[in-house]
């Protein structure tokens, strides 16, 4: 007997109101489809032959400043705001304790149930990050090292493994210092898989504020 799938896409605005989506798109299939992604702005399976209902989220699909964000966080937590992982990285978008210090935030356990305060430390880090790598996105958008194009959106996500002292260090040996995390992940893997999201939106600033 095949089942029926309902797909949903959800925008920012419409997650709020999720119990009265509306739906888009009916088919048949043999198969049930399986996503646990990241929520925010996404697409929306579910099975109407399973009960209770299941469903299953899938990446931001466009290159908004929610996808890139969206995307990031899927990368470090599978976009769950509770994660705390064995170097004591936590939260959705896996913030070490300085960068919180930073942001005056001492109340870790406060900070894992509270995803409005997690959400706005992404934005000030980015924003941060975007002031004091202003001139290397400024230099290095457009160009290829090692053949990974250079975007702004890459470099920002570079410089939320890395931080931004050693983005600019790759970016200014062209390539030659790649560091990587205790996980393996490198700065030119992060330039690739986030390059061309539009982080425009985001503003450079020395100091962001929570």
């Amino acid at each position: 007997m095949k089942s029926y799938i309902f797909l949903v896409v959800l925008n920012t605005s419409a997650l709020l109101n999720f119990l009265n989506l509306d739906v888009l798109f009916k088919f048949n299939t043999d198969h049930v489809v399986r996503y646990n992604l990241p929520k925010n702005n996404a697409i929306v399976t579910v099975s109407k032959d399973i009960k209770p209902f299941r469903v299953y989220f899938t990446p931001a699909v466009d290159n908004s400043f929610v996808g890139f964000k969206e995307a990031v966080a899927f990368k470090e937590s599978r976009g769950k705001y509770h994660v705390v992982n064995s170097l004591g990285y936590m939260g959705k978008y896996q913030f070490g304790r300085t960068t919180l210090k930073h942001f005056k935030i001492y109340d870790t356990k406060d900070f894992l149930n509270n995803p409005e305060l997690q959400e706005k430390v992404f934005r000030a880090l980015c924003e941060r990050n975007k002031w004091r790598l202003r001139n290397e996105i400024e230099k290095n958008v457009g160009k290829k090292i090692n053949g990974i194009e250079i975007t702004e959106s890459g470099i920002l996500a570079a410089a939320h493994l890395a931080g931004s002292g050693n983005v600019k260090r790759y970016l200014r040996s062209n390539g030659r210092l790649v560091f990587s995390d205790a996980f393996g992940s490198n700065i030119q893997y992060y330039m690739k898989k986030f390059a061309g999201y539009d982080v425009s939106f985001i503003k450079a600033e020395e100091n962001p504020t929570i």
